[in-house]
């Protein structure tokens, strides 16, 4: 097949952020398919961000036509809308000129759909649409959508990208259920949540021995881990407050963040306000994921966080699928299908999101709790190689693309 792959934010492994698109997109061309991925600089490599001009270029083995159209979690809303609309601009004018036999965008933003739709529509090229959050449901929800017409003008380009795909892949059984309430009949939605790269992250715990030193821990004080986004919608305030109130009940307990975001500013300040910053919180700036292997390597706990919003409940965050990939505990401050899987499997817990001190004990308790921590630490390993694992839902992946020509 030869396969045009629309995604804004694609990165490599040497870049920071979701690595999705890169590993299916060098999975593809390993079985001899032709992928050309067009993206932006955004979250590639520090060389490429400062491009002037579109670029033709090769990451890791995949053609790539980069578009010079900054983006950053620090932009405001307005600004950020403005860099999806000028994307889909130029992405059109260059998807429409190069060679294809399927179209395969993945969102977000949700207009990525806007040339895919242009190749379906003016070059008769099937589309296969990849859903990462039910937009604009979220932003509606967190109220940054309020205007009437904008509000309008998104659920139109929602209910267009639907209609205009041969398929539709959704990352989770609730994002699923989200499409087909838009007139979307179930055998055209295949759910195909975010993997765990087990071959990345599975490595021995003495991987992590370099990061522990630099924090000045022991080998039995429990480590909790956020890396991700410090963005609104994340919540990692949250994880402040608990590094606060875990303090008072175990001193010895450190806390690792490891990111950047429109809240870093507030994170930081937060710190430094209620005493943690240095003390048992330590922050740090993203890393690319090669490096993120002995962070995880290092951890007792790995959290995923997000604001209490029900919409939300239907992520699929990559850090927690990360966490299984590394074989870690995983605490969670939100309920939807991965809260089912932690309690169903036992590899993790699920805490209370407005209660910080109940929270705060149940991650002492969990982190002190040998027995605990080696059953969740199995039940995370099974879960990325049988039923996570990056290769299997490749599979998955390959065959949809497949159908649709």
């Amino acid at each position: 097949m030869r396969i045009l792959y629309l995604h804004q934010y694609f990165t490599v492994l040497s870049g920071s952020g979701g690595t999705r698109s890169y590993e299916f997109a060098r999975r593809l061309i390993a079985n001899g398919h032709q992928v050309t991925m067009l993206t932006s600089a955004a979250l590639l490599p520090e060389p490429y961000q400062s491009l002037k001009k579109v670029t033709r270029t090769e990451l890791s083995g995949i053609p790539v036509i980069i578009i010079p159209v900054r983006y950053s979690n620090k932009m405001s809303f307005a600004r950020r809308i403005l860099a999806f609309v000028s994307f889909a601009v130029l992405a059109s004018w260059y998807a429409l000129r190069q060679p294809t036999d399927v179209i395969f965008a993945t969102s977000t933003p949700l207009t990525i759909a806007i040339p895919g739709m242009l190749c379906r529509w003016l070059r008769r090229k099937p589309m296969v649409f990849e859903v990462r959050d039910l937009w604009p449901e979220l932003p509606v929800a967190m109220g940054a959508l309020s205007n009437p017409v904008a509000r309008f003008v998104a659920q139109m380009l929602e209910w267009m990208a639907y209609h205009s795909s041969r398929h539709i892949i959704a990352l989770s059984p609730g994002m699923a259920e989200g499409i087909q309430k838009r007139k979307i009949a179930g055998r055209r939605v295949t759910v195909i949540p975010n993997s765990s790269d087990v071959e990345l992250f599975d490595v021995p715990a003495e991987r992590g021995q370099a990061i522990r030193q630099k924090l000045g821990l022991t080998h039995d004080q429990p480590l909790v881990v956020y890396t991700g986004t410090f963005g609104h919608i994340n919540g990692t305030d949250y994880l402040v407050r608990l590094a606060n109130h875990a303090r008072k009940l175990d001193s010895d307990i450190h806390f690792l963040m490891v990111g950047d975001g429109v809240d870093r500013a507030k994170i930081y300040e937060l710190a430094d306000e209620l005493g943690v910053r240095g003390v048992n919180l330590t922050l740090r700036e993203p890393m690319p994921k090669t490096e993120l292997v002995n962070v995880l390597a290092a951890a007792t706990v790995v959290t995923s966080l997000f604001i209490n919003l029900p919409p939300m409940w239907n992520n699929s965050a990559n850090k927690f699928f990360d966490a299984l990939a590394a074989g870690k505990p995983i605490a969670i401050n939100y309920r939807g299908w991965q809260a089912a899987i932690l309690q169903e499997s036992g590899a993790g817990i699920v805490l209370p999101p407005e209660d910080i001190e109940l929270a705060a004990q149940q991650v002492v308790e969990f982190a002190r709790d040998s027995t605990r921590l080696a059953q969740a630490r199995e039940a995370s390993r099974k879960l990325a190689y049988e039923r996570f694992n990056r290769d299997l839902l490749f599979e998955k992946f390959e065959a949809v693309l497949r159908e649709a020509i």
